[in-house]
């Protein structure tokens, strides 16, 4: 089946970016992928000048901004069977696409992340950000949109894609959604490193503490839904 895969890259580029790079240094990476697909909102389109021009490969688009609006209008123009949603400041390997086949390949109708790493660029113990989010991930069912999300174009059209009303936690939202559909969350062992500049930018006791209060608040009505819809039946 791993021949068969097509899968398509779903990259936003929120208003706050400065650069593409290090992410079109990393495209070699992709160069399996059924297209790329840059989505740039009016905050950001002034670095649609930095994509390369010659490789047909990669797309892009401006549409409104919000990071679930963003991607979700970028998945439309997906024509892969699967769609893998990363973010700019993740750090791409070969492996990382091979690992994606190869879980894809074993369990089709799942939805698949990656465990996390954070590079030292932020401020604080990162380590302990990353192994929070793995744990979380691991006995919680819970990964974070940095984790690399990547389920078939269908299963997201099922679930009516990112929640685009949420202030927050889109992200964390279609998880949930996904498990109150019944699609079943696949780890990919593999960590994807991602920039920690944000706890850099905020502060690490700051964002850390109001992360957890965030997905906790989120998560209890989440949680109520999926037992009264799976388990409950109601």
């Amino acid at each position: 089946m791993a021949d068969e895969l097509s899968i398509s890259v779903v990259i936003p580029v929120g208003p706050a970016e400065q650069s593409l790079s290090p992410m079109l240094g990393q495209l070699d990476h992709l160069q399996h992928a059924a297209e790329i697909i840059f989505v740039f909102c009016p905050g950001s389109e002034q670095l649609v000048s930095q994509l390369p021009v010659a490789n047909g490969n990669i797309h892009h688009l401006v549409t409104d901004q919000g990071r679930a609006k963003q991607m979700n209008r970028g998945a439309q123009l997906c024509t892969g069977d699967y769609i893998w949603f990363l973010h700019l400041d993740s750090r791409i390997q070969a492996r990382h696409w091979q690992e994606l086949i190869a879980s894809i390949g074993s369990f089709p109708g799942h939805f698949h992340y990656f465990d996390l790493q954070f590079l030292s660029d932020g401020d604080g113990p990162m380590w302990l950000n990353g192994l929070g989010a793995n744990l979380r991930s691991r006995w919680l069912g819970m990964p974070f949109g940095d984790q690399g999300f990547c389920l078939s174009a269908t299963d997201l059209k099922g679930v009516q894609g990112y929640p685009e009303q949420a202030s927050y936690g889109e992200d964390h939202l279609l998880v949930w959604k996904a498990r109150q559909h019944g699609i079943r969350l696949k780890r990919i062992s593999l960590p994807l490193i991602t920039s920690a500049r944000k706890y850099a930018d905020q502060g690490w006791f700051r964002l850390t503490l109001r992360y957890q209060w965030y997905w906790i608040r989120q998560a209890v009505p989440e949680l109520i839904t999926l037992i009264r819809r799976r388990w409950l039946k109601l």
